[in-house]
């Protein structure tokens, strides 16, 4: 018989598996399980903020965590600690439903009880554009407005962890939703798809089963890459693509990597998983993490000063998740501790998740960007060439790099067409006096900046 420590860490390693670590560590690693009696767990949460926070952001989550390990029918109530020397605290029930699991709904078309499974906040409006997804939103708003009468069918959208390919597939879902409320749309994840294959299988209802999906309209399978190895899973879903792709219903896959990578998939799917649109959804550049960072900060009251979201922008890349779960934190040390939200926090808070190493800027660097900046050829910077453009792109590079480089002027000079160091110090000079004055200029160099990713 398991302890209930050992039941609350199988849970843990589930959330664990799902969250960013620094979100985990955030809001679940602090937690302690107090009771589970009479189908009610108790979780004990340092303040109130902690358990309003989890249920506005991490309770479907939360729900299915504690319905895999406890069972069907839970109810959570969180117990707020008062005083830590006598223990003493106050009891909060969760405003969730009782935890529930992957069931099925019954096949009949009755669309007013049909659970889509579809996450309400992940809408086109919450999902910031950008060139790194260009691809996959456009293809999903349209079929958004014509669900299977597109040529993107199946829509395969792939990429890293982390990037937004839920968030997207959702959105579509919703979009769907939204033009044909009685849409029979439905998310599901590889892993919950392959759990009830599993127990349609040992309970003899593989006809249901199959009955429920083709009666589906939208099918969105998240996390395809887990159905590797799985025959008799693969074999189902073989059937049930076949049956909604000729009907003319869509189908959205995705996956950590296109269907040419995929391993352990049979040929047959692979070769229908080609036959839409592969569309990626690459790691977010900086101007597209800079505006979801932005995006959320609106959507969550949060008010960072520039220098802060810049910081951020620049040094947390791979992961959108990773960007929420800094900004989660950062409310949480803000908050709990009554401090304000500085630059010195978000170093301190950012350093928790990613590895932050000084970008290294080199001349070549800042002579690339000036000339891309000033549509001029870079040759042009470094020869003898004196025309008013020329010359004043070169006063600019020469400026950044004695402001963004550790090299002397001599050397600048030397690596920008063999010039003296007297001429880099006129043109710095030149720079410096015209930045006091001209707002334009000030913008340009912020522009390169922002091109270089400093």
């Amino acid at each position: 018989m398991q302890t209930l420590q050992q039941q609350w860490a199988q849970c843990q390693t589930i959330l664990a598996d799902n969250l960013t670590s620094s979100a985990y560590q955030t809001w679940f690693a602090p937690i302690v399980p107090l009771q589970f009696a009479d189908g009610v767990l108790v979780l004990q949460v340092k303040s109130q903020f902690v358990a309003e926070y989890i249920e506005e952001n991490y309770i479907p989550l939360l729900s299915a965590a504690i319905f895999r390990v406890f069972g069907q029918g839970t109810r959570l109530e969180y117990r707020v600690l008062i005083d830590s020397t006598s223990g003493a605290g106050t009891s909060l029930p969760s405003g969730g439903a009782p935890a529930q699991g992957p069931a099925l709904q019954a096949s009949p078309r009755v669309v007013s009880n049909f659970d889509t499974q579809l996450n309400s906040l992940y809408t086109f409006d919450s999902f910031v554009a950008g060139e790194p997804n260009k691809l996959a939103r456009t293809a999903g708003l349209a079929i958004a407005k014509q669900p299977g009468a597109t040529a993107f069918n199946p829509l395969f959208i792939y990429g890293g962890s982390g990037v937004g390919k839920t968030h997207l597939a959702n959105a579509i879902g919703n979009q769907v939703r939204v033009f044909n409320p009685q849409a029979r749309v439905l998310y599901v994840s590889a892993n919950t798809f392959k759990l009830q294959y599993q127990d349609a299988t040992k309970n003899n209802q593989v006809p249901d089963f199959l009955n429920f999906y083709q009666s589906i309209d939208v099918l969105i399978v998240d996390d395809i890459q887990y159905f590797a190895g799985l025959k008799g899973t693969q074999d189902t879903f073989f059937h049930i693509f076949n049956y909604l792709q000729q009907s003319r219903k869509q189908l959205i896959l995705t996956s950590d990597r296109p269907p040419i990578e995929l391993k352990d998939i049979e040929a047959r799917l692979l070769t229908r998983f080609k036959w839409g649109l592969a569309a990626e959804v690459q790691r977010p550049d900086y101007e597209l993490r800079r505006g979801i960072l932005l995006s959320k900060m609106r959507r969550d009251g949060i008010v960072l000063s520039d220098d802060v979201v810049t910081f951020i922008a620049q040094n947390v890349r791979d992961s959108v998740r990773d960007l929420e779960g800094v900004l989660a934190s950062l409310l949480a040390h803000s908050t709990l501790t009554d401090s304000e939200i500085d630059l010195k926090l978000a170093e301190k808070v950012v350093s928790h998740i990613v590895a932050i190493q000084p970008k290294i800027t080199t001349v070549d660097d800042i002579i690339g960007a000036v000339a891309q900046h000033y549509n001029l050829p870079e040759k042009a910077l470094l020869s003898q060439n004196r025309s008013k453009e020329v010359a004043y792109a070169r006063h600019v590079a020469f400026y950044l790099s004695k402001e963004l480089t550790e090299c002397s002027l001599n050397e600048i000079g030397f690596k920008m067409g063999k010039r003296t160091h007297a001429t880099v110090l006129h043109s710095v000079a030149i720079i410096k006096s015209q930045l006091e004055v001209d707002p334009v200029l000030r913008q340009h160099i912020a522009q390169i900046e922002t091109a270089m990713d400093i």
